[in-house]
């Protein structure tokens, strides 16, 4: 996987010791990871029957989606002092080195979907643990 060379917590109990900020921080680079790998799935895949194809296009859009949500998120976090302002531009910047280029002719078609399964599922267990811990009477 592209993503393999980040440092991400094992389990849900070491996701939990990782302060408010660098879990925003670390959700925001995983999604931004995945636009270029997305897009160029797309691009390449044209021959897909029409309701894989547009599957796979309403994926990509849906992972956009998400980081301008997580954006909007951070940002009243950091206006409300939740966290501070230093997330501004990380993800974007850091996860730019992240290019899939090559290793996404040489991913089979299963492996890219095993990775962005198995990042889509470490995405959504720290967007559940930022909730808990921003919004405590959701009793998580």
């Amino acid at each position: 996987c592209h993503t393999s060379g980040m440092l991400t917590p094992n389990g849900k109990e070491y996701a939990q010791k990782i302060p408010r900020e660098e879990l925003t921080h670390l959700i925001l680079k995983l999604l931004q990871a995945w636009k270029e790998p997305l897009s160029h799935f797309n691009q390449h895949h044209q021959e897909l029957p029409d309701d894989s194809l547009s599957k796979a296009k309403q994926i990509s859009n849906m992972v956009h989606e998400l980081k301008t949500g997580v954006e909007k998120v951070t940002e009243k976090m950091q206006s409300m002092g939740i966290i501070s302002n230093s997330l501004n531009g990380m993800a974007s910047s850091e996860a730019a080195g992240l290019s899939i280029g090559n290793e996404a002719d040489m991913m089979s078609d299963s492996d890219f979907i095993h990775c962005f399964r198995r990042d889509s599922n470490k995405v959504q267990s720290y967007l559940k643990i930022l909730k808990c811990r921003i919004m405590p009477e959701n009793s998580c």
